[in-house]
């Protein structure tokens, strides 16, 4: 349930920074104490409770979901230990919601055996002790064993007849068995049952009544155990809010130890959540390309602010635009569901929102070209994008003539830059808007570099203030392997 919890806030940033700093706070507790670690290795014993909360409030619970919720109650104590020495006001807040409930974890202690069956249909899910009735019943059932010993022994002995053997099965219920040769010997109050190979079966009145009264017991202790089961929701549901609360609380403590850990073992810095606009990140770093990539990830510096609202990006295919752009991003994305980030320092003003125009792909189901898709694209942030939002804008205007496509690229910088004054990072390879930075105010060009020697190249993925000298797509090409000539 912690991981469906992480999903959703990666899914939901916020943008209140009260909440965020409580976060931010709560993980940094976590980290600083070394509380994580022993708190991790208690959530592991809890277990998917809100999935088994579900269940139960459609009344749909099996036995094990309640041997599950009962593993999750047993926990709470040591939790509850463990966070006494934490004095952070959103963790005392949540080891309050989790408290434990003795009396409900008592109950299912109680009234469910230790590995219960899949479903209740075939009964031995009530445990012993919960209830005296099912007890008797039950005893009356499993007795049964050993009259049927004790019967069996005398008629052998009273008649002399040392093949006879007692059982049961399901179509004729219970028999006296005695092998073909000693037939001669069966005394004539034996009714025949039925007739076998190289033996013959028989009924006695005391083992009939017997087996009336040991088959009654055995469906009147299912019937009851099925009573005493419907019961156990009456019992559980009124404490569902309480459990659903609790349940939540531990996902989000899960949550809060999760990013600690991760904030501790990636060498994650603490966000600061300031009023004033802009976006200021040193030595950033993209959380998924330095986990994957085997060379050392070189990490780049990010400044954008009123003065310096958008960059423009330039340099080879490869040299890592994309990769430098979507760390932003992502780095502004993780401090909005408040999380530490990758990166030495990161202070970031207000985002109302992220727009991306990344990648090539085309939509034909819907009857979209590639171009198409990356106009619609194009127009959704032109329309919406604010002085608040972050906008990528990765290769705009590619899927056309040279000059559509510059004209295209020139006039939506220009309208973010000089209309929205959106935050803006713009990749492109059309050198000439370049340029924009010298007729404009609030621009600023950077690039990524290589080094050309002899037939290589050398991609240094290092960003630098300035315009690229130039794009390096032929030594790109030969390196995919298209021929020289």
């Amino acid at each position: 349930m912690g991981s469906r919890l992480m999903k959703r806030w990666i899914h939901q940033p916020i943008r209140d920074r009260k909440r965020l700093n409580a976060r931010l706070d709560a993980i940094t507790d976590l980290k600083d104490s070394g509380l994580h670690t022993e708190l991790s290795g208690v959530l592991r014993n809890v277990g998917d409770m809100e999935r088994v909360l579900a269940r139960l409030a459609l009344r749909s619970a099996r036995p094990r979901d309640m041997t599950r919720l009962r593993s999750a109650l047993q926990q709470l104590p040591e939790i509850e230990t463990l966070m006494e020495e934490t004095a952070e006001p959103a963790l005392r807040q949540l080891a309050a919601t989790c408290s434990p409930m003795p009396d409900i974890c008592e109950l299912l202690e109680r009234a469910v055996v230790e590995a219960p069956p899949v479903v209740i249909r075939d009964g031995g899910v009530i445990a012993p002790g919960y209830n005296a009735e099912l007890d008797e019943l039950r005893e009356l059932s499993e007795g049964a064993t050993r009259y049927l010993e004790e019967l069996e022994a005398r008629e052998r002995d009273r008649h002399g007849i040392d093949t006879l053997k007692v059982g049961f099965n399901q179509v004729h219920g219970f028999y006296i068995q005695v092998s073909r040769g000693q037939s001669h010997l069966v005394p004539p109050h034996y009714v025949r049952r039925q007739t076998l190979k190289n033996a013959e079966r028989y009924i006695i009145p005391e083992l009939k009544e017997h087996e009336d009264k040991v088959l009654n017991s055995k469906s009147n202790a299912l019937a009851l155990e099925k009573r005493l089961w419907e019961e156990l929701f009456d019992l559980l549901l009124p404490h569902l809010e309480q459990l659903q609360s609790a349940s939540l609380a531990l996902a989000t403590l899960d949550v809060y130890c999760n990013l600690a850990e991760r904030a501790e073992a990636l060498n994650y810095c603490r966000p600061h959540l300031v009023e004033q606009p802009g976006v200021s990140i040193t030595a950033g770093r993209h959380p998924v390309v330095e986990q994957v990539s085997s060379e050392p990830f070189i990490a780049n510096p990010t400044a954008l602010s009123p003065a310096r609202r958008m960059l423009i990006i330039t340099g080879p295919n490869m040299g890592g635009k994309s990769t430098y752009m979507r760390q932003t991003a992502l780095i502004t994305l993780l401090a909005h569901i408040g999380s530490y980030v990758p990166a030495e320092a990161a202070t970031l003003g207000p985002v109302d929102r992220i727009f991306t125009r990344i990648g090539a792909s085309d939509d034909l189901a819907s009857g979209r070209s590639t171009f198409m898709v990356e106009m619609t694209e194009t127009a959704n942030i032109l329309h919406n994008a604010t002085e608040h939002s972050l906008v990528l804008m990765d290769e705009i205007g590619r899927g056309t003539s040279t000059y559509d496509g510059l004209s295209l690229a020139w006039a939506s910088a220009e309208w973010l830059a000089d209309k929205l004054k959106a935050m803006t990072l713009f990749a492109t390879h059309y050198f000439e808007l370049t340029e924009l930075a010298t007729m404009m105010e609030g621009l600023a060009n950077v690039h990524l570099d290589a080094v050309e020697h002899g037939d290589d190249i050398a991609f240094m993925h290092a960003v630098q203030e300035g315009a690229a000298s130039k794009s390096y797509g032929l030594a790109v090409a030969g390196l995919a392997g298209v021929p020289k000539a």
